[in-house]
């Protein structure tokens, strides 16, 4: 079976759950799941880990976005605020591939926010920011950064972080 079948079984499998929300057990398997995941050796740690951070407030959103980018290779770190991802990404910068976040954020900074920062001290990150409502208009994402609309699909946000992983951005001279 081709990656590409897989990613549309897996999108339409999730296309349903996003949109309805979590179940309550699912969510509780899922923290079940990631705890024992966080408990094990990670697949690729070290210096030359690449890290997808997740920025979501909603916990079971976040969870849920966690979970499905636990499927590559990266190491996925979750966040509930632009400020703790802001401070990840000042002890391993260099090692953020990609940054999927919400819109809209519990703290002083929102995503788009994050995404400029972002942008600015982080160049070569991947940015994929998300909401369930499209920007307003006049506001502008960063230049290479990526909108997905809630309910995303996994499979979009896999295919985001492949290019990550895949196709990091060129140095910055």
């Amino acid at each position: 079976m081709k990656l590409d079948q897989i990613g549309q079984a897996l999108a339409s499998c999730y296309d349903n759950l996003v949109a309805e929300g979590i179940p309550d057990h699912l969510a509780a398997l899922v923290r079940r799941v990631d705890h024992a995941e966080r408990t094990a050796p990670l697949k690729a740690d070290g210096p030359e880990a690449r890290i997808v951070l997740v920025v979501e407030d909603e916990r079971d959103t976040r969870e849920l976005a966690e979970s499905v980018l636990e499927e590559t290779e990266m190491r996925v770190i979750g966040c509930d605020s632009a400020e703790r991802a802001l401070s990840v990404l000042q002890e391993r910068g260099g090692d953020v591939a990609l940054v999927f976040a919400d819109i809209r954020l519990a703290g002083a900074m929102d995503g788009l926010q994050l995404a400029r920062a972002i942008a600015t001290l982080w160049p070569r990150t991947r940015l994929v920011v998300t909401s369930g409502v499209e920007p307003e208009p006049g506001v502008a994402l960063p230049e290479g950064a990526v909108f997905i609309p809630k309910p995303w699909r996994a499979f979009d946000v896999l295919v985001e972080a492949e290019r990550a992983a895949r196709d990091p951005s060129p140095p910055v001279s």
